[in-house]
């Protein structure tokens, strides 16, 4: 089947998103009661999920989590070029900053559950278990470097972090849930998946960004284009081929993440800014992703 049609559902449910939010009017304390949930319930359920029922083996894994890594990196290192060429104010910089490494989860594991089953979502699993806490760390640090809140309280109150941290510590342990917890974990896992991509539409916002045009481009054509290619190079180097080749480059060709909204906004940041990054990266996306694909599978 054509790439394109394998991702239709999950863009599907994203523009779902849209629709509702526009048409139905539930107001912004049904969006914000929405996103709290995902983001401090069942995403962290995804992820230990995801996690404890990953086979670990760190040897074979390095590769790939380097090649990962490599291209966060990357992005972390292009976003900061502009910095020499542009005056925004610190606050907002720090902002935007984070959408050129940061990464869509929820996109994450719909996209290569769909594309590769369950090999997929262990393989992007690991991947996302891996950056989570890395990406979350280096925003914080930055939001907080200009702004007003602690970086390690802002660690320590992060959901997405404890959630890694909790999946591998019970994986690294052997630890095997009885069935009704599996199942427990499972549905709110399926839960996280759609009410996030739904989430994602619904905060959808290209009403004009506040800080640098330039800038915001910059980061665009970094996230959806440039990162990819870090992450082929350096595959490449590193030998990686199959699946977490396939995997890698999908994960550096994500949008960036509907958390970086909420990080900002919690931290005194600009998040007009940052919700218009995210909604031109996710809406790219709809284009590139199956391109990445399709280019991946040819």
């Amino acid at each position: 089947m054509n790439t394109a049609l394998l991702l239709l559902p999950d863009f599907t449910l994203i523009l779902l998103g849209v629709a509702i939010r526009r048409w139905m009017h539930l107001g912004d304390h049904f969006w914000s009661g929405i996103e709290k949930l995902v983001y401090f319930i069942l995403f962290p359920a995804l992820l230990v999920n995801a996690i404890i029922k990953t086979r670990l083996d760190l040897g074979a894994a390095l590769p790939l989590l380097a090649t990962a890594f490599a291209a966060m990196a990357g992005g972390m290192l292009l976003g900061i070029v502009p910095k020499l060429f542009t005056r925004l104010p610190a606050l907002t910089y720090a902002s935007m900053f984070q959408c050129a490494y940061r990464f869509n989860s929820y996109i994450a594991l719909a996209v290569s559950g769909m594309l590769f089953g369950a090999p997929g979502i262990a393989t992007m699993g690991l991947i996302v278990g891996a950056a989570v806490p890395l990406a979350n760390l280096v925003s914080v640090w930055m939001l907080a470097r200009h702004g007003e809140s602690g970086l390690w309280r802002e660690v320590a109150r992060n959901p997405l972090i404890w959630g890694t941290a909790t999946g591998f510590l019970l994986n690294l342990n052997g630890f095997v849930p009885p069935a009704p917890l599996q199942a427990f974990l499972g549905r709110l896992a399926d839960a996280s998946i759609t009410l996030g991509l739904i989430a994602v539409g619904a905060a959808l916002r290209l009403d004009g960004v506040g800080g640098g045009k330039l800038f915001a481009g910059w980061l665009v054509a970094v996230k959806l284009f440039a990162l990819p290619l870090i992450a082929i190079g350096v595959g490449s180097l590193f030998e990686l081929s199959g699946l977490n080749f396939q995997i890698v480059v999908l994960f550096s060709a994500l949008p960036t993440a509907s958390s970086a909204y909420i990080l900002a906004m919690r931290m005194g940041g600009d998040g007009r800014s940052v919700a218009w990054l995210i909604s031109a990266t996710t809406l790219g996306s709809m284009l590139t992703l199956p391109g990445w694909a399709a280019w991946l599978s040819r």
